[in-house]
């Protein structure tokens, strides 16, 4: 059903279906090649006081609201514990693929700053890490690898409550590998990324109470087992206080076989702030089966802004 804007644009130009004009019958270089005299023309004599006005009320380009050269400082102690426990930190670009987030997941485009060029603007480095992956892995190098970063990412979605942003610094990590068998790499990178995380969070950024719970997900051939097998691995490892484990698998299109969250304690104040799991990115991307890939991310400006207080109760 077409949106009411649509419906505009189609009686103000008089081309009917123009979407699908645009986005199908046109060549990716032919669309690019018109928006960007578009942009061109619409530019063209516009002055210096309507773009100030325009500034003003664009919140994708507004500075954060936060101490840069703190951040910065909590960036490197994150890479640096990072890279201690084999993470190799990557520094991405702020531009990600066209259809980073969309195709390979169920991400609305919509909800993603696209741009011209075939780019958007980054709104989840795991996804470019994924690409990145698949492409060593083409080029003939099989890895294994463990990305991490930390990266500025926007997305679409307002924000009301004070302190949040339409643009933020999360903190990412990937594992990819191949399967081994009995759950093998899932156990073994699952223990990987719960150390890591527990130990950034309350070295870094001084939480408390850590907690994962990991939540039963569709997209193997037996997830419950899978669930079992990594819950009983995990709890045998005396660095990690808490697993819960919710057995009953749902409905989860991003997810696949496993999905984790990470809860802590800030100033007293119980917070959900890691979240991940065992996505088919890297299958999709090579066609292989055997492709396993682990992502996740927490809110790192997100941490600051609470140990900082500058974010509404």
């Amino acid at each position: 059903m077409k949106s009411e804007i649509i419906e505009k644009i189609e009686q103000k130009t008089g081309i009917k279906d123009i979407v699908e004009l645009l986005g199908t019958r046109l060549s990716g270089s032919e669309l690019n090649s018109l928006l960007l005299d578009v942009f061109n023309q619409n530019l063209e004599g516009q002055s210096p006081a309507l773009l100030l006005k325009q500034y003003e009320r664009n919140r994708f380009v507004h500075p954060a609201d936060a101490d840069m050269i703190d951040l910065l400082r909590l960036e490197l102690q994150v890479l640096e514990s990072f890279q201690k426990l084999n993470f190799q930190p990557i520094e991405l670009s702020p531009a990600a693929q066209l259809g980073s987030c969309s195709v390979m997941g169920p991400a609305d485009q919509k909800k993603i700053v696209s741009a011209t060029r075939n780019t958007e603007i980054m709104a989840d480095a795991t996804n470019s890490m994924a690409l990145h992956i698949a492409s060593l892995k083409k080029s003939g190098n099989n890895g294994p690898f463990n990305f991490c970063t930390v990266h500025r990412h926007t997305r679409g979605q307002q924000f009301k409550e004070k302190g949040y942003n339409a643009h933020f610094k999360i903190g990412c990590m990937v594992s990819s590998g191949k399967d081994t068998g009995s759950y093998q790499f899932e156990c073994d990178n699952l223990l990987k990324h719960f150390i890591a995380l527990d130990g950034i969070l309350t070295t870094v950024f001084g939480a408390k109470n850590c907690r994962f719970k990991l939540l039963s997900r569709e997209g193997y051939d037996n997830p419950g087992h899978l669930l079992e097998a990594a819950a009983g691995f995990l709890k045998k490892d005396k660095r990690l206080r808490q697993i819960i484990c919710d057995a009953s698998p749902s409905k989860n299109n991003y997810y696949k076989g496993i999905q984790f969250k990470m809860i802590v304690e800030i100033k007293g104040r119980d917070i959900e702030i890691a979240d991940g799991g065992f996505v088919d990115w890297t299958q999709q991307l090579l066609q292989n089966k055997k492709e396993r890939l682990l992502i996740a991310g927490f809110g790192f400006e997100l941490l600051y802004k609470i140990n900082n207080g500058l974010l509404a109760q």
